[in-house]
This record gives structure tokens, sequence and C-alpha cells, in this order.
């Protein structure tokens, strides 16, 4: 089976654990199938933290779908129940807000991926990526955009992601308080900028996104004028 015949959307037969592409891909003979996805590609600070899910052919997580769409208390208790499993494999990587300024927010995001698919403790023999961006990976993979909502796989690695970024914000907040990392989680809010301008910017935000480099710019033309 080609992977077109596997991934082509017409033919999906309706499955409500959003595991049709797994099946197929089950039943061309791959065994380990990851599935791969990214959070905090857009916030103005932190990291972006990628997560790679290996789920079991013999187990199913029906209350899985995408992140963005379960209320916190849901995907704190999925994201227990898939890193308490003993057949569920993960890993997840953190790529910090330094980096994302080095080398741009895409290329960080899938420097993340791939550093999450290798951090698996067992290799997968194909990996599922949401959206429609692959990082070089040495095995099968295929990228599948809207694939949260598609793939259990991508689903769970999704949950798995969202859940780890939001605490590392959260520790953020007890950290920085002012600037209310425990509800916008970095993102370009009102609230979130109204902080930047009243308390400044610093050092986790990243200064290369559009209203940091701006606070930063005019931090820089006030300080010069400043000398006449």
């Amino acid at each position: 089976m080609s992977e077109r015949d596997i991934f082509e959307r017409a033919s999906l037969p309706k499955d409500i654990h959003n595991l049709h592409i797994e099946r197929r891909l089950w039943a061309s003979g791959f065994t380990l199938i990851a599935g791969v996805d990214e959070v905090g590609r857009g916030p103005l600070a932190g990291p972006v933290v990628a997560a790679a899910c290996i789920l079991p052919p013999n187990v199913r997580f029906p209350s899985i779908k995408d992140s963005k769409v379960l209320s916190e208390k849901d995907r704190k208790k999925i994201y227990k129940s898939l890193t308490k499993h003993p057949k569920v494999i993960w890993a997840v990587s953190i790529v910090d807000h330094q980096t994302i300024d080095q080398i741009n927010i895409l290329r960080a995001t899938l420097l993340a991926m791939k550093q999450a698919v290798e951090a698996l403790p067992s290799p997968p023999d194909f990996v599922l990526i949401d959206g429609c961006d692959s990082p070089p990976l040495s095995m099968p993979h295929q990228a599948v955009i809207k694939g949260d909502s598609l793939s259990q796989s991508i689903g769970a690695a999704s949950i798995i992601a969202k859940v780890t970024r939001d605490s590392l914000m959260e520790k953020l907040h007890l950290e920085f308080p002012q600037y209310g990392f425990d509800e916008h989680k970095g993102y370009g809010t009102k609230a979130h900028l109204r902080a930047i301008e009243e308390h400044g910017v610093l050092p986790v935000h990243r200064k290369t996104f559009g209203p940091v480099a701006r606070k930063l710019l005019n931090n820089s033309t006030d300080q010069s004028y400043s000398l006449f």
C-alpha cells in the first residue's frame, strides 16, 4: 500500500477513536507509529515544546482530542493517563526562547519535533507529524494537516506537549507574577502586552517577535534622545 493510499482522506473510514490513519499503517506492517505535535509557536515568551507519542495498537484512549478543544482539567487527566500507562511510549523536547531568536520559530519548532522523536525510548518505524512541515527524520514520516484532530497518536502528543508547556509557564508566573503567565501562557493577549508596556521586557521574552522587538526599539530610541 502506498503512502497516498494511506493518507487519502476521501477514503478514510469513520473511526470514533481517530485511528483511521494508524489502522492503515498497522495493516501495512508498521508497528511503532509515533504522533508528533508542538505547542508554543505563537507566544511572545517562553519555549516551544514538542512531544512524540507511540500508542500501543491494542489500547484505546477515546477521550483524546486536539488539546485546544479540551479543558485544562481534562488535558491534565488525559496527560496523567498517557504518561503513566506502561505501554505508552513518549518523550518531549523543549527549545528555549534564546534558540527561537537565533534560528527563528519555524526552525526551532522543527528542531523540537526532531529531538522529541529522537528521545523516544523505542525508535518508531513511522512518524505522523501535525501540520504541513516535517523535520528531517531518518525513518518514514508524513505531515498531516489538522493531524491533531485526525490521528489519536498526534492528539496524544498534542496533549503531552500542551500540559508540559503550560506547567513551565505557570512556574514562570511564580517568578514574574505581574506578567500573568499563568493565564495567557505567554501569548500576546491585551493583558500581556499591557504588562510588557508597564514592566518592560523579560529575559524569557522572544526578542525577535514583533511587540517585544518594538518595545526594545522604543526603549533604545528613548535612551538615545535622553542624551540631548
